[in-house]
């Protein structure tokens, strides 16, 4: 399926959800800038959006409401998406508006929000940059968790796709250059995919794996179509 007719779903699923100020803050339209992170970063990176939630109504600190641009919900993690347009810079805001932005998002982070921002220059000019930071946080944020997540699964495709381009045996150093994450997070992914039989160990050894090598057997219709 295509973005466009995957972004028509995704956007009428939320529509249909919607009531009040919340859906006429949606009928007007997602903005540029935002419609481009998701077509340039976040369905590269994911090839889906469930879990995704536009203009997402919060409770303010100040009493009233607030919509972050995106909210990502899934599995007990709550991630704040802002996307900053060129004109949203410091020099532009007010000395008081740029104290509130400051302080609504020190109680995202009290009320147990992750928060991401991205600018529109970086979603134009770098959106792999951008797509490998959100599959860094989501990896460090579900790597290891008993229940799989498609962001994980997304994960355990990149490498498969690494090691079928590369034709090489996958160590987890390449993990950690490939998807910028830690070493323990690597790890981990990939005895998931040792467990799965999806990747086997290669090599000599037999206490320590150093190397690992897709199995044929158990990849067939795993990759993203």
């Amino acid at each position: 399926m295509t973005f466009q007719a995957q972004y028509e779903i995704w956007l009428n699923m939320h529509l249909l959800e919607r009531q009040g100020e919340n859906k006429r803050r949606l009928e007007q339209g997602i903005g540029h800038a935002e419609k481009l992170f998701l077509e340039a970063v976040w369905y590269p990176a994911f090839h889906e959006m469930d879990g995704l939630y536009p203009e997402y109504e919060i409770a303010d600190f100040r009493d009233g409401v607030r919509f972050l641009d995106f909210a990502y919900l899934k599995s007990g993690l709550r991630l704040a998406i802002e996307i900053d347009g060129y004109r949203a810079h410091s020099a532009d805001l007010s000395r008081w508006q740029f104290s509130d932005s400051l302080m609504r998002q020190n109680h995202l982070i009290l009320d147990g929000w992750k928060l991401l921002r991205f600018s529109y220059d970086d979603i134009k000019e770098k959106p792999r940059m951008c797509q490998q930071l959100l599959q860094q946080f989501m990896g460090r944020s579900f790597i290891g968790r008993k229940k799989e997540t498609s962001a994980e699964i997304f994960l355990q495709q990149e490498i498969l796709k690494y090691a079928s381009e590369s034709r090489v045996h996958v160590r987890p150093s390449d993990v950690i250059q490939l998807l910028k994450i830690k070493k323990r997070d690597a790890q981990k992914l990939l005895h998931g995919m040792v467990t799965r039989q999806l990747l086997l160990p290669a090599g000599n050894g037999t206490k320590r794996i150093r190397c690992y090598k897709i199995n044929p057997e158990h990849i067939s219709g795993f990759f993203t179509k």
